[in-house]
Parts: structure tokens; C-alpha cells; sequence
């Protein structure tokens, strides 16, 4: 078993997603359920393709699979609760990308929860796997970190 990541620091983060918390994020013991942090990993990264004017969701030709994810988490959040999702890339492959995304309270500069997970870009039609487009590739390299940070 892998040893548990410590929280990082917003500054360890590229560049940040405002999303704020739903009623419906709440489970049985008033903080965010485990499932809804996906969502807002999935919201952070597609925020910024959209954003970024690299992914329109229903013309794409090249579209985004998941085939790895994970979260780790350190401290609850809640509804109703404004929340910062950090993003960053920490591998930019040839038909893959990973991002990592850290889930920051407003008033805090720690992670409240952390995760990665791996995008395999595939042909709309076949679900082959295709070279992330160029226009994708130079609006994803400003959020590579080095190879010697976090």
C-alpha cells in the first residue's frame, strides 16, 4: 500500500476553478460526499478546456476518457461552502494527460482534498486513441509543473 500524500499548498497549483458547493453534495453527515469531489475534479478540467476554447462538447471530434482516477482527502467541506479547485498537469503524453487537483476552502491555503486523474484522448467515433490536438497541447503545457515540485 502507498504511503498517504500530505495536503499541499495553493501555491503548489496553476490555476484555480471557483465552484461552490450544492445541497445535494451534502450525505447523512453534513459534509461533501466522497463521489461529489469527482465531479468537481471533472468540472475543473473541463471549465478550463471549454475556457480555453479547445473542447466544445457536442462538435469535438476528440474527446477526454477517464482511465485512472483517485482522491485522498484531509478535511471536510460543506454546504454551503465556496470552494477553489486547483488544477495542474503533472504528465502531458502523446494521447494522454494526467491532472492533478487540489479542492481548497476559500480562507485556506492547504488542500482540504487532493487527486489526480488521467484523461486517454480518444476519436469521437472509434474511441481510438488519438494525438491530443495541438491547440490542446499549448493551452495544457503552461500547467506542466517541473519535474521537481510537488
Amino acid at each position: 500500500m502507498s504511503q498517504r500524500p500530505a495536503p499541499e499548498h495553493r501555491d503548489a497549483f496553476v490555476h484555480f476553478c471557483p465552484i461552490s458547493t450544492r445541497w445535494m453534495d451534502n450525505d447523512a453527515y453534513l459534509h461533501v460526499n466522497n463521489v461529489a469531489y469527482y465531479s468537481f475534479f471533472d468540472t475543473a478540467v473541463n471549465d478550463y478546456l471549454i475556457q480555453g476554447g479547445v473542447l466544445d462538447i457536442r462538435r469535438s471530434t476528440v474527446t477526454g476518457l477517464v482511465a485512472h482516477s483517485e482522491c485522498s482527502y484531509f478535511s471536510p467541506v460543506a454546504f454551503p461552502e465556496a470552494i477553489d479547485v486547483g488544477l495542474r498537469v503533472a504528465r502531458l503524453g502523446r494521447s494522454s494527460v494526467t491532472y492533478e487537483l487540489g479542492v481548497f476552502q476559500k480562507e485556506s491555503d492547504t488542500a482540504a482534498a487532493q487527486g489526480r486523474f488521467v484523461h486517454v484522448y480518444v476519436d469521437r467515433e472509434t474511441s481510438r486513441p488519438v494525438a491530443i490536438p495541438d491547440n490542446m497541447r499549448a493551452l495544457l503545457e503552461p500547467l506542466v509543473m517541473p519535474a521537481d515540485t510537488p
